[in-house]
């Protein structure tokens, strides 16, 4: 029951991290990496703000490694929390959201349509100035509210 406590935990507090990482890295420093994703005419396959997956996949791969090498450890676990934070990016980002795979187009969920519509306020910035919205499962109430009041 510990462990699992942890995988929530660590999923939850990723989106803190996420958000932070997002507003001061990606909008920051290595914007160089993450403009051709605020690119409307890039051709969609492949970003230079892939390389964040690989970054961040690393320390899921390394604790997952290291927490198994001889029982299911602390380590191990916080690396799955990381892990499954990073499907769920990938799921709702890249094909939910950016529809990198046509599927999952059209949805009824207040939840989501709200998501959809704040990442769609971030992208409203061409330039790593003036953004907001840096959240990915959690964005401001006012999305929410847009959507769970009809």
């Amino acid at each position: 029951m510990m462990y699992i406590a942890i995988v929530i935990g660590v999923f939850i507090l990723m989106e803190g991290f996420t958000w932070c990482v997002h507003k001061y890295v990606m909008h920051g420093f290595l914007w160089c990496w993450h403009k051709d994703h605020h690119n409307p005419e890039h051709d969609k396959k492949l970003e230079r703000n892939d390389y964040f997956f690989v970054v961040f996949a690393i320390p899921a791969i390394w604790l997952l490694y290291i927490g198994s090498r001889t029982e299911l450890g602390l380590l191990f676990f916080i690396g799955l929390g990381i892990a499954i934070y990073g499907m769920a990016y990938f799921f709702v980002h890249d094909i939910f959201i950016h529809q990198r795979l046509k599927i999952f187009k059209h949805t009824d969920s207040p939840y989501l349509k709200a998501i959809r519509r704040a990442h769609k306020q971030h992208h409203k910035h061409r330039t790593k100035e003036q953004g907001e919205c840096f959240g990915f499962l959690w964005v401001p109430l006012y999305y929410f509210k847009m959507y769970f009041k009809k």
